[in-house]
């Protein structure tokens, strides 16, 4: 007898329907075909342990596993679940009538449990744009698949309970989770805040800029001053995720089997913090089966490189295509696959070797020429997309132990808010673009005109300062959105002025 029953294939972010086909007849042996990896190949050892464990046989028959379409690669333990069920239902120990309306996806254990998988919801999404009326899964990813809407998503525990829900489904709910009620129920709940933070009121105000206009940011100053803690509170002055952005954040994080069981979306932008070890491939992502890596974990959200000329220069370079086009296409010899690569910058270093140049207190060590080899490990060209250059000094005593309350990330967020919605305002004809970072040469030219002052202004400035030719265009952008800040229509010389502060990197005499 032949049997069909369906799962689903997961590539890049999107998945697709794949049928798992059973045919029981005369012989004694087990074959699986249609491009099958070796954990689907191991797979037929844990489905008859599993099959006995219930009560039930597997058949001492010629039994052929078929996963259509055949010319496409399948991996994972996640199609344990559909055989097995195809398996009982050729053999005729459980009904196979309703089989066509599911997707069916799971791991088993050798004592018929299920084990939780990736991707669940692209699966999902997958299985309600095919027309299926539900989803069997277990229970383990449950919730992150019932966020999709007009899908009956069962949850199970082991293959009993699939067993029993085929013999009679009437006696199973499906999760229900209130999507846009969680959403906003749980939006911007975040454990650190600003207020946390005592001085540092000029770094805040760099983070407010790149918050609001989406700028990359570098922090430059000594071991202690604050840089991580202020890079950490980042995400908490960021406009909170829209529905749409959640879904795409949480999409990721399931494709990667980051989701929690008990997470079923992502209400808070995503802060990954990758240590300085970190290869090219976990980077960008990639493998012999691509999976997403920190970047597109970072995606609508941001990504905070620590100790930045610790990176290996190759893994630093690989970001730079990533950082203009806001995607990954990672290829291999078969297929090819696109992740979404969306995130703000953050980067941190020390100012020298020893940590001190530049200190206000303590005399830096380094030898001559030490500051400057120090900072060339970071290249030209990716220092160019980044957009503000910020130093950290220490925070002195008067400061530290003040109990005067600090602004709280919440005041800040509503400014930046604001500043975002006028910049929604004047994108609107370019769906693409979000943000004033996300500007091209072309529209920097029309959309952050100066007048005579301010060119004049940016020019005493590139001479004296000896300010690269690229900091042209991210002064103009960095100014555009401290315009927009101050709720200004047009950029003026106190914004230019702030703009040219934030690019130390930049001037020749930084370095000695």
């Amino acid at each position: 007898m032949l049997v069909k029953t369906f799962g689903s294939a997961v590539f890049g972010v999107n998945a697709l329907t794949i049928t798992i086909e059973v045919s029981i007849g005369g012989g004694n042996r087990y074959h699986i075909v249609g491009l099958p990896d070796n954990a689907i190949k191991e797979s037929l050892r844990r489905i008859e342990s599993a099959i006995q464990t219930a009560g039930l046989k597997m058949p001492r028959q010629k039994i052929v596993v078929n996963l259509a379409p055949a010319d496409i690669r399948k991996e994972g333990s996640s199609y344990d679940l559909p055989i097995a069920i195809a398996i009982l239902a050729a053999s005729g120990q459980i009904e196979q009538k309703d089989l066509h309306q599911y997707f069916i996806m799971g791991e088993l254990s050798l004592d018929g449990g299920l084990q939780p998988i990736k991707g669940a919801l692209p699966i999902a999404i997958q299985a309600r744009s095919t027309g299926f009326k539900g989803f069997i899964l277990p229970v383990g990813n449950s919730r992150e698949a019932a966020i999709v809407n007009e899908l009956e998503v069962y949850g199970m525990k082991n293959l009993q309970e699939v067993i029993a829900f085929f013999k009679d489904a009437s006696t199973f709910k499906p999760v229900v989770v209130k999507t846009r009620e969680l959403f906003y129920e749980n939006v911007n709940h975040y454990e650190q805040d600003f207020c946390d933070v005592k001085g540092q009121e000029n770094i805040k105000r760099a983070l407010e800029i790149a918050a609001a206009g989406g700028h990359n940011l570098i922090l430059i100053g000594p071991p202690g001053a604050g840089k991580t803690m202020l890079a950490k509170r980042l995400p908490t002055i960021l406009p909170p995720l829209n529905l749409q952005e959640a879904l795409e954040t949480t999409k990721i994080h399931s494709v990667a089997g980051k989701l929690n069981a008990a997470d079923s979306l992502m209400t808070e932008r995503p802060y990954r913090s990758p240590h300085h070890t970190i290869s090219d491939m976990a980077l960008v992502g990639g493998g012999a089966y691509p999976q997403p890596g920190e970047i597109s974990l970072a995606h609508n959200g941001v990504l905070f490189l620590d100790e930045l000329p610790e990176f290996k220069r190759s893994v630093l370079e690989v970001m730079r295509q990533p950082l203009e086009d806001r995607q990954v296409t990672i290829s291999r010899s078969r297929s090819s696959v696109e992740y979404p690569a969306s995130f703000m910058l953050i980067a941190s270093m020390n100012p020298c070797p020893c940590g001190f140049y530049n200190h206000p207190d303590k005399e830096c060590i380094c030898g001559p020429g030490i500051v400057q080899k120090y900072l060339s490990k970071i290249s030209g060209p990716l220092l160019d997309r980044i957009d503000l250059h910020v130093e950290v000094t220490p925070v002195n005593f008067n400061d530290l132990s003040s109990l005067k309350e600090t602004e709280k990330s919440a005041c800040i967020r509503v400014r930046v808010i604001k500043a975002r919605e006028l910049q929604d305002l004047r994108f609107v004809e370019n769906p693409t673009l979000h943000c004033n970072a996300q500007m091209s040469p072309k529209m920097v030219r029309s959309i952050c005109e100066i007048n005579d002052a301010g060119r004049m202004l940016i020019k005493k400035a590139m001479e004296k300062l000896g300010l690269s030719a690229r900091a042209y265009d991210r002064i103009l952008k960095v100014s555009r959105t401290i315009a927009d800040l101050a709720e200004s229509e047009t950029i003026e010389l106190e914004h230019l002025a702030e703009a040219i502060h934030y690019r130390s990197l930049d001037r020749e005499s930084w370095a000695g």
